[in-house]
């Protein structure tokens, strides 16, 4: 870490400027110090107990906040950098390679439209030509099968109902949905088959099904954040900016998909819907929040989903789930209709099977509809992916400490990941130095805590504790914990961080490490009906997100391989503010080089086949 020197329980840190970034840096690299037992069944709910109590409450966070070394690294911390509330960076007009410039004055449909013009034309192939074992279907392959009449939306939506409803119950009971309603899938499918039938589909997304994580608005569901009570005292009165762009595309939205309670967690077990179960082995967690949404897409229930980015929540489900997650950048997209639960960290996120969908998805939900958002840049570039080459002269950023501090299959199979990008593209690994990364971790914890507990104030004032889970209960005592001071620490920490990462960013277009610390671990049965606290196994999924959030950046996850019980591995590629289309050319790029390898799901229900029976 940068520091100058140590006082008695205080650390005091030199200038950021000061802070030297190179492989040769003295600074440190400090994994993450969690001291807390797995707890679940009564051990949780016991606790959850004590953190209430006003008598050891108060002396048990103290010892929690001291032990995860929280006192010593945030609330203690000495350091000049002002404090940054907001992650919204100016808007740099740099070029980017092989991009084409649309405006943002543009409808969903035709920045849709603009988005199919820039793929390839060998991604078209018929639906039963296909060079791989296993690929996930694509919105172009909807998109053909409905203009050719090989299928129609409202068959698609027949064989999804009767999917969903297999899916939900025994002995599958994945629980990927919180709500779904028949008659109004049904409803959207059958005016889009009209649609079609007439010559006049409204654009590729015309017909396709999206999921909709419980954290959106979107009508004519209650939006519940995972809980028995958000919607009675939050009603949704409309939908959200994002999902009416996706409305206004004629895409059929079939639902809200299953999410970890108030997006309080890692694990995606939810003790009033379900454990979200991982579709390439049931007894995996499928990673939280966006738990649903991730399973939903590599199930082949949807091509495609919405999810919401706090700590992780979008890249970290996709890539324990083997799909692609892609976080912009803070402000690119419209926040409206989105349970505030952490409003500087939270970001509308895309799970998709492929890149190119998760392009597609991108580009409706850019979209400024009014009232439009001054914080959101004046332009957006969309990658041309069908480029005959592959942009050029890459730099990865690589922290070798932290990129190896994941498990031994993880770290195989990413730095193969990254040879096989320097012998196929030529591009380049730059060694560096990322400083205070534990901190940075805590740093965001405290933040994205304080303003969940500072937005949910008013309702847990009428809330019954008993309406929620134990876990839950637990994270709330937490978040509360945390004083003004604190916070202010965190966003002084944010600063410096935001200095690092700008710094480095002049050294290197991207920064690369594994999505995540660990695959997919097993579902316990203590945990199904009061969650579970599991800090060691959370910090390890986390461990690769934080800059995404707590600094605003575009992230994004690709499969690129699984562990030795087939379980998927993601690489992550964390670019500059605004450079979207980089990351989008490079994530096609490196999946172009694994799809050819991956793996079809234990789950798996393929909605395109009109002879499907589920």
């Amino acid at each position: 870490m940068g520091l100058l020197f140590k006082k008695e329980a205080h650390v005091v840190f030199k200038p950021a400027k000061d802070v030297d970034l190179t492989p040769a840096s003295s600074e440190l690299y400090l994994p993450a110090n969690v001291k807390a037992p797995r707890l679940a069944g009564f051990l949780v709910k016991v606790f959850a107990w004590f953190l209430e109590s006003r008598i050891f409450g108060t002396l048990l966070l103290f010892i929690l906040k001291r032990d995860n070394l929280i006192h010593k690294l945030v609330t203690n911390a000495e350091l000049e950098e002002p404090p940054v509330y907001v992650p919204l960076h100016p808007f740099d007009d740099k070029e980017e390679q092989d991009v084409k410039q649309v405006g943002s004055e543009l409808s969903p449909p035709e920045l849709v439209q603009q988005a199919i013009e820039c793929l390839p034309v060998s991604l078209e192939k018929t639906l039963n030509g296909s060079n791989f074992s296993f690929r996930h279907w694509t919105i172009s392959d909807y998109s053909r099968a409905y203009t050719s009449g090989e299928i129609t939306p409202r068959t698609v939506a027949e064989h999804l109902i009767a999917a969903i409803h297999e899916s939900s119950t025994p002995p599958l009971q994945m629980s990927f949905f919180i709500n779904y309603k028949a008659e109004d899938i049904l409803k959207q499918a059958t005016e889009s088959t009209l649609r079609y039938e007439q010559g006049v589909p409204i654009s590729a997304l015309d017909g396709v099904p999206i999921a909709i994580k419980d954290e959106i608005d979107c009508l004519p569901y209650p939006t519940t954040g995972g809980t028995k009570w958000m919607h009675n005292l939050r009603p949704c009165t409309d939908d959200a900016c994002c999902v009416k762009c996706l409305r206004l595309c004629g895409a059929v939205l079939v639902g809200k998909t299953n999410m970890h309670e108030l997006g309080a967690g890692t694990s995606g077990i939810n003790p009033h819907y379900g454990a979200t179960r991982n579709p390439y082995n049931r007894s995996k967690i499928s990673g939280g929040s966006s738990s649903g949404s991730a399973a939903v897409v590599a199930s082949g229930l949807c091509p495609v989903a919405l999810g919401v980015d706090g700590g992780g929540s979008v890249r970290m489900p996709a890539a324990l789930c083997g799909v692609v997650g892609l976080k912009p950048t803070f402000g690119r997209v419209p926040h409206s209709g989105v349970l505030p639960l952490n409003w500087s960290v939270g970001m509308v996120g895309i799970l998709a099977g492929t890149v190119e969908d998760a392009f597609i998805v991108y580009a409706a939900i850019s979209c400024q509809l009014p009232p439009r958002q001054l914080s959101v840049s004046p332009k957006v570039n969309f990658p041309l992916l069908n480029s005959t080459k592959p942009i050029s002269s890459i730099k990865l950023a690589k922290y070798g400490e932290w990129f190896n501090d994941c498990s031994d299959d993880i770290r195989e199979c990413c730095s193969n990941a990254l040879e096989r990008l320097q012998k196929q593209y030529g591009w380049k690994t730059v060694e560096v130095t990322i400083p205070e990364i534990e901190m940075m971790r805590l740093a965001h914890y405290v933040t994205i805590g304080s303003e969940c507990t500072t937005s949910l104030s008013s309702f847990l004032e009428k809330l019954d504790f008993k309406d929620l889970g134990w876990d839950a209960r637990v994270a709330l005592a937490v978040y509360g914990a945390f004083s003004s001071k604190e916070y202010i620490k965190a966003q002084k920490i944010r600063n410096r961080q935001m200095q690092f990462h700008m710094n480095l960013f002049t050294q290197a277009d991207v920064i690369v490490s594994p999505t995540v610390g660990v695959t997919a671990y097993t579902i316990l049965d203590d945990a199904l009906n009061t969650g579970e606290l599991d800090y060691i196994n959370g910090a390890a999924l986390v461990r690769y997100s934080i800059a995404g959030n707590f600094l605003g950046l575009p992230a994004v996850t690709v499969p690129v391989g699984y562990d030795k019980s087939g379980l998927p591995i993601g690489l992550q590629l964390i670019g500059k503010p605004w450079s979207e289309a980089t990351l989008i050319h490079m994530a096609f790029a490196l999946q172009d080089l694994y799809v050819s390898e991956y793996r079809k799901p234990e789950v798996y229900y393929d909605l395109l086949n009109k002879n499907s029976v589920f």
